[in-house]
């Protein structure tokens, strides 16, 4: 009998997930990998055949296809018929949603179907596969890949089985009688008489499994047992009566559909049609050398590498040979991948003054040349310059050590930098680098500006990566040497270590730091020079050109200048919130004694769990609370179910607010004031944290070191922290912020007349919102109706559904439907855009910002109606935020020519416009600058009118700009 095996995939991911806790990461691209490392053994262990030993040597599956649960707009038909369903589960860990996605696209990759229906779970598709295979394939057994106890309704001897790959056993319609004394068609019963915990199924209190499954054995049905429950005697009898009218629900609730509607091909199945020999190069990505034998095995022998370049170029069956140029960006270079070279390049150590010059000349006469620095850190503001290494030529390269464990067998740092400065600090020459910002700031503080960076013929292999493709998972060099030149680089750990026993870069012997060092200039040679083509051949050479590159020395001076920090404002604040921290575990020990007769320790979540939920009577007493949401240890206790408790009029105990109160002083107090100051450097006293060009796919900018745009200022207690950031004596800060970018831009793409009419009269634009929706007069919108509006105003762009709005709103489900039905109505021209962000992708496979940015849009014709669903909100998102990256980076690159000192050099040697300016921070759409205080206000104008003419809108742009002594009182 031929085998078809269903993976239940979520349900697989969320279990590799928490079978491997211990961390894990790709050495290539950085990403977590313990769910998809657990999975990929999972799809490997099918593939292999090695299942149960009763099928035989080789039970390989003949078809394999994974079913998927799909949300739709209004959640699944179960939260629609109880809103409650599943209310209780915990959001997913922060590092499982991307580790889900990849794991989708290793199947995709492979060619596995993926199933599902919108607003239906997994266990449905299933259902009616199960449903349609029984009658159309009689002489196929389906076996279920999951412990899923839900399923155990699907089951029929010798036709459906549940399988659990992880321990080889298989749960049939006989041992499900055997264990529990019932049939496959009273697990419904079962199911709904016991509840589900984690699900937010209601059942009878106080009956498991076990029970259930005793009650209904001796019952045969659960509508006898409720006939009868009379005679059940004790407390059992008064739970079962009391649950009685809510177990029809609940029946509902734990009912698989069968008769949900998808596309099922049997021969896409098939394992004969599918193409695991794509794994090898995914294999390498993540660094799972252990499954390439295995692999190898599957393939035959030696059948998995030379599939390897193949299935790096394998599209997923969902994309259409039409577009799969312009869809997968890197596809025509990584077709023309150079071999792998099994001999090391011709890399040399420049050790004296006759060698020194020669490279001099070799660097002057060379049309270009790619550069990099060795140094004993990776925070630049704290490194040492070891080495500079030089290439003009691939696969050849020049180290030029200045610090090392040998200082007698080479020269001296100020030797070096005087022979080469003039190269460096040539704007007319052009140069190759990866991560020129951090090259750039090292140099800097040794005396040299590295110059020649907005040349249109220099490169940033970094940025070149980020542009062709920004949906990559890494654009580090050595994930780019790997996947564009077959390469693998040396790894710095070989020459350095890690952890507590890691040395710097000025210990590695000079033979191995040459190699490893001029490796690197070599590669970035090689990169650029692949790369630079293709961003011409998609448009993106002009992009480079003139805003991403220039922007490296914008975002250079931004970390070199840093922001100084008052340390003794955030000792005063540290105090300030410890002394009522103290105060607020004092009146949470109160309540909680004077409540329920005990103390708790309030960093604890299962002790707190217990005070607010456990029953009076227990051995640890409790309040007796209902919970709103479980978790896998038990009732949640996160800041949501915190909230909703609070604010309930009907409990009075004044502990879950307390709770949250403490818990918002202590993150303040453990993760940024304790944190910032440890930031501080200790000879600027100014904190220098990194900006970062290559990280969001959008195009905007992220921080860290510390990640600055984390720093809380919705409430006023997070404010606060804003005062420690200061202006030296004499100087002022000066803050300049966009005014509802976002929503100007929306405006001016949709070309909605509605909303452009409304920020040309500067209206407030969420009455004014609120006003076209309701049909009423500005003056005439309640708060609540405002409130409405301003929350899709922000959500359009990220596709915000009725269910997510009602959740933001409190309202239900069909009242944040209308809000939202009509403000399509009434902004009918912001419903087409959106609708062609959707298209323009479906048919390019991408999308484009103002400034021609792409973002490639993989998933956007997904067989998955929630990944397609996700793509399309993608799609959207991407084209609004993208131009407002744009924008804001327009305005620095612009301010920087204006402003800087070390920019004269793009002004023809003219001097900053107001002296002493210096650009210091961008956080989300605002900019921070120091100015001498003589000159605030004639830099405040400066700054105010550049931003607000960056670029030409049919709306107005506004800028929210003020001056202060602090980052706090100048907003």
């Amino acid at each position: 009998m031929r085998t078809l095996y269903i993976i239940d995939g979520y349900a697989q991911f969320f279990r590799a997930y928490h079978a491997i806790r211990t961390p894990m990461t790709s050495p290539v691209t950085g990403e977590p990998t313990n769910l998809t490392f657990g999975f990929v053994g999972l799809l490997l262990k099918l593939l292999r055949g090695e299942g149960l030993a009763a099928d035989g040597p080789n039970s390989r599956p003949d078809y394999l296809a994974v079913a998927l649960d799909v949300s739709g707009d209004r959640g699944t038909f179960r939260s629609q018929l109880y809103p409650e369903y599943k209310a209780t589960r915990p959001p997913p860990p922060e590092d499982l949603p991307q580790q889900v996605e990849r794991c989708l696209k290793i199947l995709e990759a492979v060619g596995v179907p993926l199933l599902g229906a919108e607003g239906f779970e997994a266990d449905d598709v299933i259902a009616s596969m199960v449903r349609r295979l029984r009658k159309e394939r009689p002489d196929l057994r389906i076996r279920i890949v999951s412990k899923d106890k839900d399923l155990k309704q699907l089951l029929e001897t010798g036709r459906v089985e549940l399988y659990d790959a992880h321990k080889d056993e298989l749960v049939t319609a006989d041992t499900l009688k055997e264990e529990t004394g019932i049939t496959p068609d009273r697990v419904i019963d079962m199911l709904a008489l016991m509840g589900d915990t984690v699900d937010n199924v209601p059942g009878v209190e106080g009956v498991g499994p076990k029970t259930a499954a005793k009650l209904i054995a001796d019952y045969g049905s659960l509508d006898e047992l409720l006939a009868r429950a009379d005679e059940i005697k004790g407390k059992r009898g008064e739970k079962l009566r009391e649950a009685a009218g809510r177990l029809g629900l609940s029946r509902r609730l734990v009912t698989l559909r069968d008769d949900v509607d998808f596309e099922l091909d049997l021969d896409r199945a098939s394992t004969d049609a599918l193409h695991p020999e794509a794994l090898a190069p995914i294999l390498r990505e993540l660094g799972f050398n252990r499954y390439q034998d295995e692999l190898k095995a599957i393939t035959g022998g030696g059948q998995a590498e030379a599939g390897a370049e193949a299935g790096a170029n394998t599209k997923p069956a969902t994309r259409s040979s039409a577009r799969a140029e312009p869809g997968g960006l890197f596809d025509s270079i990584e077709q023309t991948r150079i071999e792998r070279t099994e001999t090391a390049g011709d890399y040399r150590c420049v050790r004296t003054t006759q060698e020194l010059d020669a490279l001099v000349k070799a660097l002057k006469s060379a049309p270009v040349f790619a550069v990099d620095t060795e140094t004993t850190s990776v925070s630049p503001m704290r490194a040492e310059l070891c080495g500079l290494s030089f290439s003009i030529e691939a696969g050849s390269g020049w180290y030029v050590p200045v610090r090392s464990p040998e200082p007698d067998s080479h020269l001296d740092e100020q030797t070096v930098l005087d022979a080469l400065r003039p190269l460096l600090e040539d704007p007319e020459k052009p140069k190759y680098g990866h991560n020129l910002k951090y090259d750039l700031l090292v140099l800097r503080r040794a005396g040299v500006e590295l110059r020649g960076l907005s040349n249109p013929a220099s490169c940033d292999s970094m940025i070149a990566s980020y542009l062709i493709d920004a949906s990559r998972s890494s654009h580090s060099m050595d994930a780019l040497a790997l996947a564009l030149l077959n390469h693998q680089t040396i790894s710095i750990k070989d020459l350095i270590g890690s952890g507590k026993h890691q040395r710097t870069f000025d210990t590695v012997p000079l033979d191995a730091a040459t190699d490893y060092a001029a490796e690197d200039a070599d590669i970035t040679l090689r990169l650029c020079e692949l790369m630079r083509p293709k961003l011409t051949e998609m448009g993106l050479d002009h992009l480079a050109a003139t805003l991403e590159m220039p922007l490296v020395e914008v975002l250079a001076e931004l970390e070199y200048n840093g922001v100084l920090v008052d340390p003794s404002e955030l000792d005063r604040q540290r105090e300030r919130l410890e002394t009522q921290i103290v105060e607020l575990k004092r009146k949470i020990q109160d309540a909680a004694m004077e409540e329920a007769g005990r103390s708790f320790d309030p960093d604890s979540p299962k002790q707190l769990a217990g005070v607010l939920f456990n029953k009076p009577e227990a051995d640890e007493p409790g309040l007796g609370l209902r919970p709103l949401r479980r978790g896998k240890t038990g009732p949640s206790t996160d800041a949501e179910v915190l909230d909703k408790l609070a604010s309930a009029p009907e409990i009075t105990t004044p502990i879950p607010g307390l709770i949250l109160e403490y818990r918002q002083l202590t993150k303040l107090v453990n993760t940024y004031l304790g944190a910032l100051k440890d930031e501080i450097h200790p000879e600027t006293k100014r904190i220098h944290a990194s900006f970062n060009q290559t990280v969001a796919a959008t195009g905007r900018l992220s921080s860290s070191d510390p990640n600055l745009q984390n720093i809380p200022i919705r409430t006023d207690i997070g404010r606060e922290i804003r005062r420690a950031f200061i202006a030296p004596p004499g100087r002022v800060l000066i803050t300049a912020d966009y005014s509802q970018i976002e929503l100007r831009l929306l405006a001016h793409l949709s070309r909605d007349p509605a909303l452009i009419e409304a920020f040309k009269r500067d209206d407030d634009i969420h009455t004014a919102v609120a006003a076209q929706i309701h049909a009423v007069k500005p003056e005439e919108v309640t708060r609540e109706q405002r409130g409405g509006a301003k929350m899709v105003n922000f959500g359009i762009v990220y596709g915000i559904t009725p269910y997510g709005l009602a959740r933001r709103l409190g309202v239900g489900n069909d009242e944040a439907a209308a809000i939202i039905d009509g403000y399509k109505r009434r902004f009918a021209g912001i419903t087409t855009f959106l609708q062609e962000c959707i298209e323009y992708a479906r048919s390019h496979g991408y999308v484009e910002t103002m400034l021609k940015r792409r973002r490639p849009i993989t998933e956007i014709d997904a067989t998955n109606p929630q990944r397609r669903a996700l793509a399309e909100r993608m799609a959207i998102n991407s084209v609004v935020q993208g131009s407002a990256a744009d924008l804001i980076k327009i305005a620095m690159v612009d301010l920087h020519a204006r402003l800087s000192e070390h920019a004269s050099h793009l002004r023809s040697a003219k001097a900053p416009e107001v002296p002493g300016v210096q650009m210091l921070l961008q956080i989300h759409d605002e900019l921070v600058f120091e100015a001498p205080e003589e000159h605030a206000q004639e830099a405040l104008a400066l700054i105010t009118s550049r931003m607000e003419s960056a670029m030409s809108l049919d709306v107005p742009l506004k800028v929210e700009a003020g001056i202060a002594t602090n980052w706090y009182e100048s907003k």
